[in-house]
């Protein structure tokens, strides 16, 4: 059985009320947190894509990413765990791993699907609790995937959401 159904999450897969690209967050990481989640890109057999600014290379150890100047380059890696959902990650600092995803490739019961396996396979490797919020929104998670549980969990009402975005 599906963590959550399309039906009852579908305000928080609407772009016009989440915005594009919510953030997904987990928070209180570390170095080898990070390394957990490339090592889990690598093996995972999901396409990636690794960039300094415009310059595309390999994927280098979470050491060698995180410790670079702060006036470095801006770095990218982008994940595909299906062919048509993209998750781009950012890794700025070791104390919270952030990822954007696109609201408009995760349409449907197929997409709420893709995004919990995703969230599921990421908490599972590191332990720790993946949460999505509106764009802009950190601190108003809505799903999520809850360790103890383990699975993905709504943390907010979808109905809430709605009203908001009408709102807004």
């Amino acid at each position: 059985m599906p963590d959550l159904l399309w039906d009852d999450v579908r305000n928080f897969f609407d772009p016009d009320l989440m915005g594009a690209l919510p953030d997904v967050c987990v928070a209180g990481t570390s170095v080898e947190d990070w390394q957990a989640v490339f090592d889990l890109v690598r093996s995972s057999g999901w396409t990636r894509e690794y960039a300094e600014g415009e310059v595309a290379g390999a994927l280098p150890s979470a050491v060698e990413v995180l410790s670079r100047l702060a006036n470095a380059e801006t770095v990218d890696l982008r994940v595909r765990p299906v062919s048509d959902v993209l998750a781009i990650f950012r890794p700025m600092s070791a104390e919270e791993i952030d990822f954007d995803v696109d609201l408009r490739e995760l349409q449907g019961q197929a997409g709420v699907d893709t995004l919990c396996g995703f969230l599921c396979a990421i908490g599972r490797r590191l332990g720790k609790p993946v949460v999505m919020t509106a764009e802009g929104d950190y601190g108003n998670p809505v799903p999520g995937f809850d360790p103890a549980a383990d699975r993905v969990v709504l943390l907010a009402e979808p109905q809430l959401i709605a009203l908001v975005g009408r709102d807004s």
